[in-house]
């Protein structure tokens, strides 16, 4: 596959759209900051939650497997690279998998996952103006 950067411009911003995006530490970190923002403000998880050391609360684990997955999934990185922008190992990341498929057998589950994953695609067409 190749990989080509287009970067549109207009008054007020400047947004990169990655169309078969290589897997490099600026996608992997685009990636997070997308499934981070649309799991957050869906969930209502505070930010920098996702990424806490340590356990957490079984409502914030979820949320954690949630982006996992969506990062792994939807978006396409290893279970490596999604991982390592969620401070997880690979391993937390394939259990964090099979648990949300498992879930998505429940109609309201499947419907949420649904929607997010929309909202992820829409998002990465706007996704971070310019630093």
């Amino acid at each position: 596959m190749t990989y080509f950067p287009q970067i549109f411009s207009d008054t007020t911003t400047s947004v990169t759209l990655y169309v078969n995006p290589p897997h490099t530490s600026i996608y992997s970190s685009h990636v997070r900051q997308i499934v981070e923002h649309c799991v957050e403000s869906t969930y209502k998880v505070a930010h920098g939650e996702l990424c806490a050391p340590g356990r957490s609360s079984a409502r914030i684990s979820l949320v954690r497997q949630i982006a996992m997955y969506l990062a792994h999934v939807v978006c396409g990185l290893s279970l490596t690279e999604a991982g390592k922008i969620f401070c997880r190992d690979r391993t937390t990341v394939a259990h964090g998998c099979k648990i949300i498929e498992d879930l998505r057998d429940d109609p309201i589950m499947a419907r949420a996952l649904s929607l997010l994953e929309t909202a992820r695609q829409l998002t990465a067409g706007r996704v971070i103006a310019a630093f």
